[in-house]
């Protein structure tokens, strides 16, 4: 087994290790729709070789330009796990939505994901300008704020509550700062791609963390209401990172498939819907730290004091067969080749999902020891 795979390995085990380390006991709660899961996982594993011929026959391919190969590799499979997603979290639904608040929510969350998968196959397709990619996602994700019924306050970190309280209340501030929250996973993930497996690969990664945040999250509030918005993230999770896997395994390097934008969309407004209807926007941001940092690299491209190409991928070398920094291409990606060098592509994929696993962590220490300091 490569390094890759050991990483990928270890991301999916995490949640389920550490649950039975906290003694986490809803196994039975969860257990359907991780058989749910797992059978998607088998359908979307078989079904990607069969539809990666019509998406080619139907003009959906190009040259992956980190090859000497000129040839055509499918793209937008991310239509298959994002379809089987949908069927699986229907099922979920039918197992998990008692009651009148749990099928808003979960109907809520189907429409939003749907509308995303919708806007990244018509991106594949129609090749979108950027500004509907901002728009969009904004009108999308007005279905998950109409079914958040949190807070819209924030706590006040304790040295400053002698000035200003407890909480301050936001109110449409806050709603604002959740549609931008879903607008920039969707962007974060899309622009933070380039590579063999990166975007499959990160996303699987964040949404393992999220998992096993929800996990600790259920064991530590088994009675109360946050055990009910954990385990409603956990069952939208689950599905995600199954079908996710599914597609990894043809994405990884050598990539047999692209994903494409309608992999990129639906990755990233699944996990914002995650963090939304779980009320733990904030931690999730926490996983996000190198889309965070690659977002900060490119600004001076996406605001347009730098000129932006529409590919700001590395160079490739035929003669060595790895891959350069282009010091006019801000992003995370180049950044990493400039402090390391020349990189073979599969290396490089590596260390940056072992880089998201190790933010991550990062954000788990963050969440539960750090913030002890300034909230507890």
């Amino acid at each position: 087994m490569d390094n890759f795979n050991v990483a990928i390995s270890t991301s999916i085990a995490m949640p389920f290790a550490i649950g039975y380390y906290i003694g986490f006991q809803e196994w039975n709660r969860i257990f359907p729709v991780i058989i749910a899961s797992a059978l998607s996982f088998i359908i979307g594993y078989k079904l990607i070789p069969v539809i990666k011929e019509s998406t080619l026959a139907a003009g959906l391919g190009g040259r992956d330009l980190n090859k000497v190969s000129n040839k055509k590799i499918p793209e937008s499979l991310g239509i298959v796990p994002a379809t089987l997603y949908l069927v699986t979290m229907i099922l979920a639904q039918v197992l998990f939505a008692r009651d009148h608040d749990a099928q808003f929510q979960y109907n809520s969350a189907t429409l939003s994901v749907c509308f995303m998968i919708l806007l990244g196959f018509c991106d594949d397709v129609l090749n979108l300008r950027w500004r509907y990619k901002l728009l969009l996602p904004t009108i999308a994700s007005l279905p998950l704020l109409v079914a958040y019924s949190g807070t819209t306050a924030i706590v006040v970190p304790r040295m400053l509550r002698d000035l200003l309280g407890y909480s301050i209340e936001l109110g449409c501030l806050y709603s604002l700062y959740m549609i931008l929250l879903a607008v920039f996973c969707t962007n974060a993930i899309n622009i933070y791609a380039g590579i063999n497996g990166l975007e499959a690969g990160q996303s699987l990664v964040i949404g393992c963390a999220a998992l096993t945040h929800n996990f600790i999250e259920i064991t530590l509030h088994i009675n109360d209401q946050i055990y009910t918005q954990h385990l409603l993230s956990a069952s939208l999770l689950i599905p995600f990172i199954f079908n996710t896997l599914a597609l990894l395994k043809y994405n990884k390097y050598p990539s047999k498939v692209f994903v494409g934008d309608t992999f990129c969309y639906f990755a990233g407004m699944t996990l914002a819907m995650a963090g939304i209807l779980g009320h733990y926007s904030k931690t999730l941001l926490l996983f996000f730290i190198p889309q965070i940092l690659n977002f900060i690299f490119s600004i001076p491209q996406l605001i347009g004091i730098v000129p932006c190409p529409r590919h700001r991928l590395p160079k490739y070398d035929p003669r060595t067969d790895t891959l350069e920094c282009v010091p006019t291409h801000f992003t995370l990606i180049n950044f990493v080749l400039w402090v390391t060098g020349p990189q073979h592509e599969k290396n490089l994929s590596t260390a940056l999902i072992c880089f998201q696993i190790m933010c991550c962590a990062l954000g788990f220490y963050i969440r539960y020891e750090i913030s002890q300091i300034f909230y507890y």
